[in-house]
């Protein structure tokens, strides 16, 4: 994936809302929150020989190059009598909503000492409430499959959404994670207060390359490149700045730390929260005869999403179906998005059927998406059909939305579907 088309996505899926904002409370600004700290982390990496392994559970600032390799060094070189590897679960363009389904799939099951949690950026639209409960998912699934797994809550900015750090208060989205970080005592870290600090000071670039020459330094004069697209730091400048704030984070998170111990699930924060969540394989539904399986080991497009999709499915042909029933409060699927895509009917209950493209101004190339079928259902037993309608949405005009264009028709055409899984708080009904 193209950093500039994930730029332009994550600006989307993080754009303030600032209504919400004053409505909401924001919390006020502080670097670090230390709390609980991370005792049993801490105990363990100090020890000989120790095979110590931090999950990295986040976004495309997660999946750069940044902020989690340069983390990952860092206590590599501070705690050299350990062996410290990453478990690195970062999808680009992705929030917590997607997080808390993947979660033991992409980190439990490889059995983290140390997670970091970063969706602060990419949760930047959602409501309050299902950060609550996508974030406090997080935490009861780690907890009750890893007691002796520690947890810190990372927090990143872009120019979007640094309004009110500036004015010394958290955005709309870290303010909502906090409060499930003080509710469990898990220590949090905001990555960007320096970068506020420089930007209320007019000292900051959002958006610029890096300069080469003499002359494009003295041009900058004493501002700071941050970004090439005022959300992705560069790996040389706004990850350095995040590194640091980490960095400086660890000795009262170090001094917070007590006698390491297991972490007991008190009650929860919010009763719908998303503990229940799960991903359970697109072979569980009943698909039509026209859906065949991309096998990783024989399909060049199925191997490139093995590691996230062991079940990926295609279908092409107007009107082929996926069908299933269950039991629960929220359902969608873990499915591709791309050039070839098309529309899908969708029909919960007897709720009327909706059009869904799964096709956006940003599909000049395939990436992982969510496709919600419903949200806050009530906990009973409930009917989905998915279809795939027999017309391409006018990918022209929305690809222009975006300034794309398509390089190759024949590349465009298509009504195709990829799913790979069925995202559930509830199970699956045979």
């Amino acid at each position: 994936m193209r950093l500039s088309l994930l730029a332009l996505l994550t600006l989307l899926t993080a754009a303030p809302l600032l209504a919400a904002d004053q409505d909401f409370p924001l919390v006020p600004a502080q670097e670090c929150r230390p709390r609980n700290g991370l005792p049993n982390f801490l105990a363990k990496v100090s020890k000989p020989g120790a095979e110590v392994r931090i999950g990295y559970l986040g976004g495309s600032i997660t999946a750069q190059q940044g902020w989690r390799p340069k983390t990952l060094a860092h206590f590599q070189k501070t705690y050299p009598q350990a062996k410290i590897s990453e478990i690195n679960a970062a999808i680009g363009g992705t929030g917590s909503d997607l997080g808390v389904f993947r979660l033991k799939q992409d980190v439990l099951d490889h059995k983290p000492d140390l997670l970091f949690v970063e969706f602060a950026v990419n949760d930047g639209g959602a409501a309050p409430e299902q950060i609550h409960q996508c974030m406090e998912g997080i935490v009861r699934q780690t907890w009750k499959t890893l007691p002796d797994c520690d947890i810190c809550f990372v927090y990143t900015v872009t120019e979007a959404l640094v309004g009110p750090l500036k004015e010394g208060k958290f955005q709309r989205s870290a303010s909502a994670m906090e409060s499930i970080a003080n509710h469990y005592d898990i220590p949090t870290i905001h990555m960007g207060l320096e970068v506020a600090k420089l930007a209320k000071e007019g000292k900051i670039e959002w958006k610029t390359k890096l300069p080469k020459t003499d002359e494009e330094k003295k041009a900058l004069g004493d501002k700071f490149v941050f970004a090439p697209d005022s959300v992705h730091p560069h790996v040389e400048t706004g990850h350095e700045l995040y590194l640091a704030a980490i960095v400086r984070s660890l000795d009262p998170i170090q001094k917070a730390s007590a006698a390491p111990a297991s972490h007991a699930l008190k009650s929860p924060f919010i009763a719908t929260n998303y503990e229940q969540a799960q991903m359970a394989p697109i072979t569980e539904a009943t698909l039509s005869s026209g859906f065949s399986r991309l096998d990783p080991k024989t399909d060049e497009f199925g191997k490139r999403w093995a590691n996230r999709m062991t079940t990926l499915h295609k279908g092409s042909k107007p009107s082929e179906t996926i069908t299933f029933k269950f039991k629960g409060t929220r359902c969608a699927l873990y499915d591709l998005v791309g050039p070839d895509c098309g529309q899908v009917i969708v029909t919960l209950d007897d709720q009327p059927e909706r059009i869904v493209p799964r096709f956006d101004p940003h599909c000049t190339y395939h990436r992982l998406a969510t496709l919600v079928i419903g949200s806050n259902l009530e906990d009973k037993e409930h009917t989905v059909k998915i279809q795939i309608h027999p017309d391409q949405p006018d990918k022209v005009a929305i690809l222009a939305k975006n300034k794309n264009v398509m390089d190759k028709p024949e590349r465009f055409d298509g009504t195709s579907v990829y799913v790979g899984a069925i995202l559930l708080v509830g199970e699956i009904v045979k």
